[in-house]
């Protein structure tokens, strides 16, 4: 391989201006994520199953329901099911799949500041838990008025307005769990198994240590994410002492391994 020399410009002499790359700006960062997000088949369906089971599980409200359970809490809480289990997956997949479909180098090649891709995956993951929230509220109107005029009954809107952001924020402290799992682990499997037996697995035995030890019962709301997660589905949390305990649970559960996973992302190798 030889180089090529630029001569000098013959008019001043002098050698030529060296061009600089642009720096790529965040927010086509961002639409990059949004994308790929849901180029793949495991994105496209998961984004196709939200729209399909948050409806169907609304709908089973009519089916299996009472008259008295026909109020816009419970179709939220219904069609926003899927979604919190959803969810979570998209924004581990959002970030495993760099390493899973070998596409880490190409990336990092084009954009070698790891942090600021990351930064862009969580930017994109935000948005669209913000945009599923969005849709089942939507959803769960729907369903509310629908489901008042087949029943006969009055249409009920239980969803005050200091509940609304805490149902939200429910599935958005869903999706960075999620999206903490997918830094950490780097590997989509481990992280979707390591999801599972965060949500259904570890607050069993958690419970289980309360009821058989008496100093941990108290110990419990401020180590047990899935305690505090639930009161806020419930629209419950309202205290300074139980936004304290919700801060000391995503302190453990996610700022401290999303912390650690980010130090050991940015200098692992990539392949």
């Amino acid at each position: 391989m030889t180089a090529t020399l630029v001569p000098p410009d013959p008019t001043t002499g002098a050698a030529p201006a060296r061009r600089t790359a642009r720096r790529i700006p965040t927010t086509r960062l961002v639409k990059v994520e949004l994308r790929k997000m849901f180029d793949t088949r495991s994105g496209f369906w998961m984004l196709v199953s939200i729209g399909i089971l948050s409806p169907i599980s609304a709908g089973s409200l009519l089916v299996l329901g009472l008259d008295g359970d026909v109020t816009y809490q419970n179709f939220v809480r219904a069609s926003g099911f899927p979604m919190s289990v959803i969810l979570p997956i998209i924004a581990i997949l959002a970030v495993t799949n760099e390493w899973s479909q070998r596409s880490g180098l190409t990336t990092f090649t084009l954009v070698p500041n790891r942090g600021r891709v990351i930064g862009a995956k969580a930017v994109a993951t935000l948005l669209v838990g913000l945009a599923a929230v969005s849709v089942a509220f939507a959803v769960g109107a729907v369903g509310n008025v629908a489901g008042s005029a087949l029943a006969g009954v009055d249409t009920v809107w239980d969803v005050s307005w200091s509940m609304a952001p805490q149902i939200m924020l429910y599935n958005l402290i869903g999706m960075a769990f999620g999206f903490t799992l997918g830094v950490a682990l780097r590997a989509s499997a481990a992280a979707i198994v390591g999801y599972f037996v965060a949500s259904l697995v570890v607050p069993g035995i958690l419970e289980l240590l309360a009821l058989v030890r008496e100093w941990f019962r108290d110990l419990q709301p401020w180590i047990d994410w899935n305690y505090t997660q639930v009161a806020l589905l419930e629209g419950t949390t309202d205290t300074g002492e139980e936004w304290a305990m919700l801060a000391s649970t995503t302190t453990i559960w996610i700022v401290f391994p999303l912390a650690v996973g980010l130090l050991f992302l940015r200098r692992s190798e990539v392949k």
